[in-house]
């Protein structure tokens, strides 16, 4: 490197800030007046979170546009480089078979679930400043939600990208606090075993009303997604660790086997983020016999064994290489920033406002029941524990 650098006339910086948010913006000002390269370029990577609702994002965006310019900055969401999330553009635009389905005359709801096993290991200090739906939900899951509803670019460039990402969170209606479930672990003994509760993580305020659990259900106000309940879940603590995108169809009208079969389970495309990353379609199928009797069978790809030879990239590993490339198609843009704090600043305000208390569940468990009661208004069943 040295002598590379040696032999170049150019003196090209990456900044990449991993700081607390409250000296984020001094520590942005030291860079910006004593580390920037002249003859090169400078690049600053971000890390969530983005402030802590539509006014300090606002307020921490104006304050580091006075320092780099917006083609300088690079807010990042590790999600949007892992790969399975990469492969949903070319899942949706690159086959002929989905996008005559991909809406509401087909699709009865989306879900998005992102579960750990895990509490808050050490991070108290910070997490209990922030919870889960800034943590995870504002920025990991919305990200998805958008790369699952949005538009057919114009083309494969950067910014058409993110248009079309921009364009569809616009259209998301601002979540209603009635349309929202927050929990909070609480300590559990089993088999020899004690788990803490969250109150009683290092770092953690006594009578903290911090969420380590959200559910939540949001609309898209637009002719394709009119009226399609959009279920995002996250939670510490779960029962399972699991990232993943459930599509549900709607229901066969007429079929001509519900005489054999109480209730006919919907067809339903899987996209499992992590671990075990693959796509599954839930099919009925017939089992093999000589009676007419049929199954949900899966229709399953899973990159383990189709892509043996190929690693999976870690999604830092692919950030870092496209920030260095310029590339900033993975990549927040301050008016999608904007767009994604908008839809979830009025319910996080009404939080602090009502003093409201997270629902209490167990370590291990799979959350607390209200979150199953809010699917259930809108006549959904979460399915992440089916195949």
């Amino acid at each position: 490197l040295k002598t590379r650098a040696k032999d170049s006339t150019l003196d090209n910086r990456i900044f990449y800030l991993a700081t607390p948010p409250s000296i984020f913006l001094d520590v942005a000002g030291a860079v910006g007046r004593k580390a920037q390269s002249t003859p090169g370029s400078n690049r600053v990577v971000i890390e969530k979170p983005f402030g802590r609702d539509a006014e300090t994002s606002k307020t921490l965006g104006i304050g580091l546009g006075r320092i780099f310019s917006e083609n300088q900055i690079y807010r990042i969401d590790h999600y949007l480089g892992k790969e399975l999330v990469l492969n949903l553009m070319v899942l949706r635009f690159g086959n002929l078979i989905f996008e005559p389905i991909w809406n509401r005359n087909c699709v009865s709801s989306v879900q998005v679930i992102w579960k750990e096993e895990i509490g808050i290991e050490g991070r108290g200090g910070y997490f209990d400043q922030y919870g889960l739906i800034r943590d995870v939900m504002q920025n990991h899951l919305l990200q998805m939600l958008a790369l699952v509803a949005m538009e057919p670019p114009v083309s494969n460039s950067q910014e058409d990208i993110r248009d079309e990402k921009v364009k569809v969170l616009r259209s998301v209606e601002p979540l209603r606090e009635e349309d929202l479930v927050i929990g909070q672990y609480k300590g559990t003994h089993k088999k020899g075993v004690t788990q803490c509760s969250y109150l009683e993580e290092k770092g953690v305020a006594k009578d903290s009303r911090t969420e380590t659990f959200a559910a939540a259900v949001l609309q898209i106000n637009n002719r394709r997604w009119d009226g399609v309940p959009f279920l995002l879940k996250c939670g510490k603590a779960m029962d399972e660790q699991k990232a993943e995108i459930r599509v549900q169809f709607n229901a066969v009208p007429g079929h001509l086997f519900g005489r054999q079969q109480k209730t006919w389970p919907r067809n339903e495309l899987v996209i499992r983020i992590q671990p075990n990353e693959g796509i599954h379609l839930r099919i009925m199928n017939k089992v093999p016999g000589l009676q007419m009797h049929t199954e949900p069978t899966n229709l399953d790809l899973l990159y383990k064994s189709q892509f043996q030879a190929q690693a999976i990239p870690d999604a830092y590993e692919r950030l870092i290489l496209d920030v260095i490339h310029g590339d900033k198609s993975l990549f927040i843009r301050d008016d999608e920033l904007e767009a994604a704090w908008n839809i979830f600043t009025p319910a996080l305000h009404m939080l602090d406002k009502n003093h409201s208390k997270p629902k209490l569940y167990s370590f291990g468990s799979r959350g607390p029941p209200e979150a199953e009661y809010l699917a259930a208004k809108y006549g959904v069943q979460w399915s992440e524990d089916e195949a």
